[in-house]
């Protein structure tokens, strides 16, 4: 074998591992795990119950991540929301039913049960989620399931993160928060 014809396969070669390389980081990176959790949500997200408030319940699904919060003093619920795609945030009033954790924001209705994220307008389902993990305790959204799951915790360092509680803020939003930006 030549020079030439030894440095063409070893061209070759570079060229292979390159593409092995990137369809494994594309792999990792489609399979990789969501960011950290503890008993307030989701680290770093939107998704997570500013103290002193309590999550009551947490979970993701592959596009969303969201939180429902109480307040200890007074009691209220708290809907946190994220679209992982694209950082977009949903802040809102929660209750809670015997369908599940529900909040409303201009005539769409987000309903968070131990198994999907239901987003709806009337009576009319716009789009279910499946949940990929849930932590905490509501009514799964089969007809006629009235058994709530039972709690379960993760644990990882707190921390706390600065986030609007405006659901309609008057500035643009600031930039998403790293565990918000692109499905990690």
């Amino acid at each position: 074998m030549n020079r030439q014809q030894t440095r063409g396969r070893g061209l070759a070669w570079v060229a292979l591992g390159a593409v092995v390389l990137a369809l494994s980081t594309t792999t990792a990176t489609s399979a990789a795990a969501p960011p950290p959790t503890d008993t307030r949500g989701f680290v770093d997200s939107t998704a997570r119950c500013a103290a002193p408030s309590t999550a009551v319940a947490y979970g993701y699904t592959s596009t969303s991540r969201v939180a429902i919060c109480k307040d200890e003093s007074s009691g209220q619920l708290q809907y946190r929301g994220v679209r992982v795609a694209d950082g977009a945030r949903l802040i809102l009033e929660a209750t809670s039913t015997d369908r599940g954790y529900v909040a409303e924001n201009d005539g769409m209705t987000y309903t968070v049960t131990s198994n999907a994220l239901i987003v709806s307008s009337g009576n009319r389902q716009i789009r279910s989620e499946s949940m990929v993990d849930f932590h905490g305790s509501a009514p799964s959204s089969t007809p006629g399931s009235s058994t709530p799951s039972a709690p379960t915790t993760s644990t990882s360092p707190t921390q706390s993160s600065a986030i609007p509680e405006t659901t309609t803020p008057s500035t643009p939003l600031p930039p998403p928060l790293p565990a918000e930006v692109g499905a990690r």
